[in-house]
């Protein structure tokens, strides 16, 4: 019996490498969609067309897509259509590919971001799937536009499940790593006042929490992928102070993170919007995390760190 096969869209980053790994131990054929293919098996798309690579999604037993260019970049007009169209474009063309199939892939899994939901500040209560406020921001219209798409096709043969996925932590991508050799040099302090909220998820978690997804064929529409403990920035960094102990501290006050993206070419909201998100219809469905708090993710993420 041929082993299930998991089609993974823009799967070459830190997140679809994990995922790569996790889905093959656990007994599926892994091919990924790829403008520069690493892997034999891989077959080359551009994220916007259709072609050879559509017949592979026949039969498939689960489609998820993670292509969407980076938003760590300065928003300006050129970088804001580049961002919003790699994501709706190989959206729309995966559905086109998927409603041409005469035995369609079972579940489609597309990713989205926890960032859809407005800034939430001090102790208003954190955003649900039923509960959150949506924001109306760019980035919040980005996610919109993205799920708007994803539920824009026909596709009654497929369950389709959105991933409003927070800031994933590992210790060979992500945020952490950058954030760990500041934080050793000195900058392990708060990001401007620190009380913004971070909801974040161990890089294991993600994983886990997907194949939940995959395995339980009830569950469908959105959800999000967070751990179920959210924590202010400047708890965050406390727990990076803790561990690395710099000699020296330097203050980190939105002002001076303002020229350091600048210089970076990236965007401050990356480290000062205020996410607070938890992920209650993973909850409600039985997913049970190894990592519900920050100190737990930390201390067995940053033991693997140089």
């Amino acid at each position: 019996m041929e082993p299930p096969l998991l089609i993974l869209a823009g799967g070459t980053g830190f997140l679809g490498q994990h995922l790569r790994h996790y889905f093959t131990r656990a007994g599926y054929r892994v091919r990924a969609l790829s403008r520069r293919s690493r892997h034999p098996d891989d077959l080359a798309w551009d994220g916007r067309t259709l072609g050879p690579w559509a017949a592979a999604l026949e039969g498939a037993a689960v489609v998820l897509n993670l292509a969407g260019r980076s938003v760590d970049c300065r928003y300006h007009a050129v970088n804001r259509y580049a961002i919003v169209r790699s994501r709706t474009d190989s959206t729309r063309v995966l559905g086109e590919a998927i409603a041409a199939c005469r035995n369609p892939p079972a579940l489609w899994l597309n990713s989205s971001t926890a960032t859809i939901y407005e800034d939430t500040a001090g102790p208003a209560p954190a955003n649900t799937e039923a509960s959150g406020r949506v924001g109306r921001g760019f980035s919040e219209m980005v996610a919109q536009q993205w799920e708007a798409e994803f539920n824009l096709a026909a596709l009654p043969r497929t369950r389709r499940v959105a991933l409003r996925t927070a800031i994933v932590l590992g210790a060979d991508g992500g945020a952490l790593p950058t954030l760990a050799r500041l934080a050793r040099r000195g900058l392990s302090t708060p990001h401007g006042h620190g009380q913004q909220w971070v909801s974040w998820l161990h890089i294991e978690d993600f994983c886990r929490a997907v194949e939940f997804l995959v395995a339980h064929p009830a569950l469908a529409g959105a959800f999000n992928l967070c751990a179920p403990e959210p924590l202010p920035n400047a708890a965050l960094m406390a727990l990076l102070e803790a561990h690395y102990r710099p000699r020296w501290h330097l203050l980190q006050p939105r002002w001076l993170l303002e020229i350091g993206a600048f210089v970076l070419r990236t965007e401050t909201e990356l480290l000062l919007k205020s996410r607070k998100v938890v992920p209650q219809r993973l909850l409600e469905a039985g997913f049970r995390f190894r990592y519900c708090s920050c100190a737990q993710a930390l201390t067995d993420l940053l033991s693997q760190l140089p």
